[in-house]
């Protein structure tokens, strides 16, 4: 070692070194991590890794040289550590979307948090200045709209703000208003060094108003749009945070969770047929007006009481279900999975179709059935199971709407015109189990519901499944 360096020189650079190790093995595990999220085979090995990476990511933190005292930093572990060990343990999966978005509430408003205590701490662009500057500005920006976004959104999910889109008169202009103040506030504060101090907490004002304007004309049925590219807000502010406190690991991680809720808004809106230019814009708030009148839709609904359905169904060779939305609110997933494994004793071959956007979150289907114990085999995406509706005997749709409506093939006028839905219609025969006719969110009745080929199961899908499942066990007995 160096006679002239100084004491604990050596120390210092073996800490460093550790916590730069700590935070490229939390990179590559959170990569890791990302790429097996991508097949439900291999999502649970990766929420794994995840974690794992974020230990690493933790430990190192907590070891970094700029940290003098623990006192308050366990406080906070054990809050947190408490707060999500009750709120893991108590919150059906069910209620996964609104987890999912106090989730994003809460890391959002730690995001901003920090902002404002650098900003304060440093005494404004004086002490920030211009690099680090921008960095607190835009984490500010886009962690309070995140904050008060990702709560109105689980306000809605939750049923405690209205399901429905809420709007007023003016209200396009009131948002565009807040917006410019919003961006005008964050360029002012980066490009004059003598800005007032007063104007940064007004721009932390108005980031936090935005966020209620930009979910309040949402519906709930739009959420999984609104949940992904909040997620992409997130993480951007994250990756602000990390440019702020020059912290490798949160730029890394910031930017793999915006990208990547980037990328699963366009492919949201790809799937519900809207623009990302207007999610982005935050202009989806309701469905797309049609192109011109809606012809009314002409036929006969028929219903057929659940004993016979369920003689369907013990007499098909193939069976696909298709869950939606109603199997959720009647958290129908395990006798679903039941009934299932009754068929397929009896040599039936089940299968279940998912639509990207069924439920309130991206893969709310995937995780409810496989809480259940679905195995993921069966678990089949729109494009690969859309061809195997016309071999299909039976496709049984629990709680979907728009995502089986074949208007959004075959009527132009359609608001739903040109959004991929699955084949349903093509199946020999078709259940579809629903509390009532109530449309979805489009707003228009479905005409799946008057095919020759489709008959209505009506009233609540857990219990009317559990007929299902009971008639299907005398027919075996009588067997």
């Amino acid at each position: 070692m160096n006679a002239h360096a100084p004491a604990g020189a050596g120390v210092m650079d073996l800490n460093t070194t550790f916590v730069e190790l700590s935070y490229f093995a939390a990179a590559v595990l959170f990569i890791l991590g990302l790429k097996l999220l991508s097949d439900p085979r291999t999502a649970r090995r990766g929420m794994f890794l995840a974690e794992f990476g974020m230990l690493a990511a933790i430990v190192g933190t907590l070891l970094h040289h700029e940290v003098i005292t623990y006192q308050w930093i366990l406080v906070g572990l054990f809050i947190g550590t408490a707060a999500g060990v009750f709120i893991a343990w108590w919150t059906p999966m069910t209620a996964m979307p609104q987890r999912t978005a106090l989730s994003h509430a809460f890391g959002a408003a730690a995001v901003a948090l920090v902002g404002v205590a650098e900003y304060y701490t440093y005494d404004g662009h004086a002490g920030l200045g211009t690099v680090k500057m921008t960095a607190i500005g835009f984490e500010c920006m886009l962690g309070g709209l995140t904050f008060t976004g990702s709560m109105m959104a689980f306000g809605k999910l939750q049923g405690v703000l209205p399901g429905a889109p809420i709007t007023y008169k003016g209200q396009n202009f009131a948002n565009l208003t807040i917006l410019l103040g919003l961006v005008g506030s964050v360029l002012y504060l980066i490009l004059v060094p003598s800005a007032p101090h007063a104007l940064f907490y007004v721009m932390v004002a108005f980031s936090l108003a935005f966020g209620v304007l930009l979910v309040m004309p949402i519906g709930a049925a739009d959420m999984p749009v609104v949940i992904a590219l909040l997620n992409s807000y997130a993480g951007l502010a994250g990756s602000a945070t990390g440019f702020a406190l020059d912290n490798k690991i949160l730029i890394i991680a910031g930017a793999l969770d915006g990208a990547s809720g980037l990328i699963l808004s366009i492919l949201m809106c790809k799937a519900m047929n809207r623009s990302i230019t207007n999610v982005l814009f935050g202009a989806f708030g309701k469905a797309p007006e049609a192109s011109g009148p809606v012809d009314q839709v002409k036929g006969t609904i028929r219903s057929l009481p659940p004993d016979e359905a369920a003689a369907m169904l013990v007499g098909a060779e193939r069976v696909v279900v298709v869950p939606g939305y109603g199997m959720a609110v009647s958290q129908a997933q395990h006798v679903v999975k039941e009934l299932s494994d009754l068929l397929g004793e009896r040599g039936v071959d089940v299968k279940f179709a998912i639509h990207p956007v069924a439920g309130r979150m991206p893969g709310h289907m995937n995780v409810l059935l496989a809480e259940a114990g679905v195995p993921y085999d069966k678990l089949c995406d729109m494009e690969q199971i859309n061809d195997e509706f016309r071999n299909t005997d039976v496709a049984v749709v629990i709680g979907a709407n728009d995502v089986v409506n074949p208007a959004a093939r075959n009527n132009k006028a359609s608001p739903i015109y040109g959004m991929p839905i699955l084949n349903v219609d093509a199946a020999r025969s078709v259940l579809v189990l629903k509390r009532s006719m109530a449309p979805g969110f489009a707003g228009i009745e479905n005409e799946l519901f008057y095919a020759s080929n489709c008959m209505m199961v009506f009233g609540d899908a857990r219990k009317t499944v559990q007929e299902f499942v009971n008639a299907a066990k005398k027919v075996s007995q009588a067997a």
